[in-house]
């Protein structure tokens, strides 16, 4: 009996399939590529929009903690001069829970700004940028309309920006992805 080399099965890859298998391959590896692009820049950016929060609440909370109240007579008693927007807050030489001027959100307004680090230290205040500047944090205190009198609503904005751009026109409501914007009543209370 002689041997025969029965060829009705396929014996292996040709050259079709594999270049067919290497351009899924290739396309494969370039859209891996690119969904790792967009998750790294989407983790830098939630990130700095949780720094950015954990920033307004610090501040949120150091001029929620001034003064505001009556005091055993039932006169009203206001923080109109401690110094926030310092490094160190010190009770005078600032302005306190004041009402501020219009449009501190959208500009560098001294008294109603600072400036941190990226650990997050405060640099201070003041219209122009600090040296080393990462995060601006700026705030809003204004008399709520219906209780001017006995209740504060406080915005604070933080931003990594220096040119926050049509965000930064008057009356504007953007918000760039990695911003942080928070809203606080502050109502007079009895001890």
């Amino acid at each position: 009996m002689s041997a025969t080399c029965n060829r009705n099965g396929a014996a292996g890859f040709s050259l079709l399939e594999v270049v067919v298998a290497t351009f899924i391959m290739s396309g494969a590896l370039v859209l891996l590529g690119q969904m790792l692009g967009v998750s790294v820049t989407n983790n830098q950016t939630a990130r700095r929009l949780t720094y950015s929060t954990v920033l307004a609440e610090q501040k949120m909370e150091q001029l929620r903690g001034l003064s505001w109240g009556v005091d055993s007579l039932g006169l009203p008693v206001s923080d109109t001069n401690t110094n926030t927007a310092s490094p160190v807050e010190s009770p005078t030489g600032g302005t306190g829970l004041s009402a501020s001027p219009s449009g501190t959100l959208t500009r560098n307004t001294a008294g109603w700004v600072d400036y941190l680090d990226r650990l997050g230290n405060v640099l201070g205040g003041g219209p122009s940028l600090r040296s080393k500047t990462a995060y601006i944090r700026r705030w809003a205190i204004e008399p709520l309309p219906a209780n001017p009198d006995n209740t504060l609503v406080i915005e604070m904005l933080v931003t990594t920006r220096y040119d926050r751009g049509a965000a930064d026109a008057p009356g504007s409501t953007i918000l760039w992805p990695d911003e942080a914007r928070l809203v606080s009543l502050k109502t007079r209370k009895a001890p």
